[in-house]
């Protein structure tokens, strides 16, 4: 039991630390970000599930792969607080509470959000390229999932997982997020499953630029580079 405890606290200790030193500090108001997600998540399930609301909410945050690309990359930024019409909204809304509510803690309110943003754009993107390559290749996809659509903060939330694993030198939760997504992706190869690939991809790259910004800076400095 001593084992478990200590690997524990290697592994989620910092990242504990940060989470609870800050919301000991401001509570909810160090939230404010997720607090906002959360809301906007919630009012957009109720306005869609309207027969008044629905198309209104198709119009403004609904991405579809044969969207022409313009109108897919304006309405992806809401796309991403959309809930999937298929999937409990409460999944969605628990998502982003932790995971977002972590990371802002963790990482601070704009560098959430980008990330956010980035991950859920990559899949955006992907599924067009994924199309383009046709059925028959690994990281392709069949024509009529240009009908799919592709909206949910799922890509949002696989990407700041990675990201704030890395940040914190969580390892095995890291891997476990990337080996869990990869698993369902080969059980299910749908476009939701190579969607969230293509998020981790995307907050690994970025996991790279900013640890050799830190290296850059650090030679410069000649400080020792950060270890969490």
């Amino acid at each position: 039991m001593g084992r478990v405890r200590a690997w524990a606290r290697r592994e989620w200790g910092p990242l504990f630390g940060v989470v609870r030193d800050g919301l000991a500090a401001r509570k909810w108001r160090a939230i404010p970000l997720t607090l906002a997600a959360v809301c906007l998540t919630a009012v957009l399930q109720y306005v869609q599930n309207q027969p008044w609301g629905y198309r209104f909410v198709q119009d403004i945050g609904s991405v579809r792969a044969d969207d022409p690309l313009w109108l897919a990359l304006l309405r992806t930024p809401l796309s991403l607080f959309v809930p999937a019409l298929d999937l409990p909204v409460w999944g969605a809304l628990a998502q982003i509470l932790l995971v977002f509510g972590i990371a802002e803690l963790s990482l601070g309110r704009w560098r959430t959000l980008v990330i956010a943003y980035a991950a859920t754009l990559a899949g955006t993107l992907y599924a067009r390229i994924g199309i383009a390559l046709g059925p028959d290749g690994p990281f392709g996809l069949p024509a009529s999932d240009a009908q799919v659509v592709d909206t949910g903060p799922s890509a949002a939330v696989v990407g700041l997982a990675v990201y704030v694993c890395w940040r914190h030198r969580a390892w095995f939760s890291c891997a476990l997020v990337v080996v869990t997504m990869a698993v369902e992706c080969a059980l299910k190869p749908n476009l939701a499953g190579k969607e969230h690939l293509a998020a981790i991809a995307v907050a690994l790259v970025l996991c790279a630029v900013t640890a050799r910004r830190q290296r850059g800076g650090s030679a410069r400095s000649g400080a020792p580079p950060m270890t969490s």
